[in-house]
C-alpha cells in the first residue's frame, strides 16, 4: 500500500492536469513581457510592441534566452512587416463587434479557414459553405499565416468579444510546422490544445469541432511527417475526453493508399485545398457533426 503522503485519488489528478497547464500558460506569456496580456482596443504600449518583429516577442528573447517549447502555447500577436497583420485582425475585431450576440458557427484558423471566404478579401463564404451551411449565421475568423500563438493573442485581443456562438470549428496547427525542428512537434500539439482550451473557456456551453491537421506535400517532406506526428501527439492529448469536443480526423481519406496527397483536393502548392472538389468535401465530412451538434 503506498504511502498516504502518495496517495492521489484519480478525482484529484483530473483537476491538478488543467490548473497545471493553466500554470504553464500563465508564466508563458509573463516571460513575454506582454505590456496588455488582454482586452480590446490595444493599448499605445500594447500596438509599439506587436508591431515588433515576432521573434523579438518570443518567450525569453528580452532575457537572451532560447525557449521554443513555450512559443505554440504562448500569445502572440503575428507580424507580415508592418502594420498588415494588424490591420487584418482590427478588420475581423470590427466584423465580430458588428454581428455581437449569438450566431451559429465560429470559424477559428489560418489560410485554410480565410478561404471558406472572408471580410478580410471581399469575399462571401464560398459554395461549398453555402451548399452544406447556408441557413447558418457564421463568423469566419481565419488569417492566412496564423500559427497558434497567433489565433491565442487574437482571441485575448477582441477577436471573439461579444460573439454567442452555438458552434465552433478549429483548423490550426499547419504553420507551426514552420518552426517544428526547433520547437518540437510536442509542443506544436500543446499549442492546439491551448486553443481549444481557450475557446472552450470562453464558449462553455459551445460545442467545439477540433479539425485535425490537413496533410501537406508528400511522404517524406518535414512538413507532411511534421504533420503526421504532431497529428498523433494531438491524439494522445484525447481532447475529445471534453465531452463538449469533437476531434476530426480527414487523413486517410485526403490521402491516397500510398500517403500522397488525393488528386483534385489540394492546391499546385500542396497545402491548401482546392475551392471545388477540396472545399465540398471539407464541408460534406464536417455536414453530420454541424448537424447534430447544432441540434443538440
Amino acid at each position: 500500500m503506498p504511502a498516504p503522503c502518495c496517495f492521489r485519488p484519480s478525482w484529484l489528478n483530473r483537476r491538478i492536469a488543467p490548473l497545471f497547464s493553466a500554470l504553464l500558460l500563465a508564466l508563458a506569456v509573463a516571460s513575454a513581457a506582454e505590456p496588455q496580456p488582454a482586452g480590446w482596443p490595444l493599448t499605445e504600449a500594447e500596438t509599439n510592441y506587436v508591431l515588433r518583429p515576432e521573434h523579438e516577442r518570443r518567450p525569453g528573447a528580452d532575457e537572451k534566452k532560447h525557449q521554443p517549447a513555450l512559443w505554440p502555447v504562448t500569445p502572440s500577436a503575428g507580424h507580415w512587416g508592418g502594420t498588415r497583420w494588424l490591420e487584418s485582425h482590427t478588420k475581423l475585431v470590427q466584423h465580430v463587434q458588428a454581428n455581437r450576440g449569438p450566431i451559429d458557427i465560429l470559424l477559428v484558423g489560418d489560410s485554410i479557414t480565410q478561404q471558406w471566404g472572408s471580410v478580410l478579401d471581399g469575399k462571401p463564404l464560398n459554395a461549398a459553405w453555402q451548399k452544406h451551411f447556408g441557413r447558418y449565421q457564421t463568423i469566419n475568423l481565419g488569417i492566412a499565416g496564423d500559427k497558434t500563438q497567433n489565433v491565442l493573442w487574437r482571441l485575448d485581443h477582441g477577436g471573439v468579444a461579444g460573439l454567442e456562438p452555438r458552434l465552433v470549428v478549429l483548423l490550426i496547427g499547419n504553420n507551426n510546422m514552420f518552426f517544428t525542428r526547433e520547437t518540437g512537434v510536442a509542443a506544436a500539439a500543446q499549442g492546439v490544445k491551448a486553443c481549444v482550451a481557450n475557446l472552450r473557456g470562453s464558449f462553455p456551453h459551445a460545442p467545439l469541432i477540433a479539425v485535425k491537421i490537413f496533410p501537406a506535400h508528400a511522404p517524406g517532406h518535414p512538413f507532411y511527417e511534421d504533420i503526421r506526428q504532431t497529428n498523433a501527439a494531438i491524439d494522445a492529448l484525447q481532447l475529445a475526453r471534453d465531452p463538449q469536443v469533437q476531434v476530426l480526423d480527414l487523413w486517410r481519406e485526403t490521402t491516397a493508399p500510398d500517403g500522397t496527397l488525393k488528386r483534385g483536393l489540394f492546391q499546385s502548392d500542396n497545402i491548401h485545398l482546392t475551392q471545388d472538389s477540396g472545399y465540398e468535401f471539407f464541408a460534406a465530412k464536417l455536414q453530420p457533426l454541424v448537424v447534430r451538434l447544432l441540434s443538440l
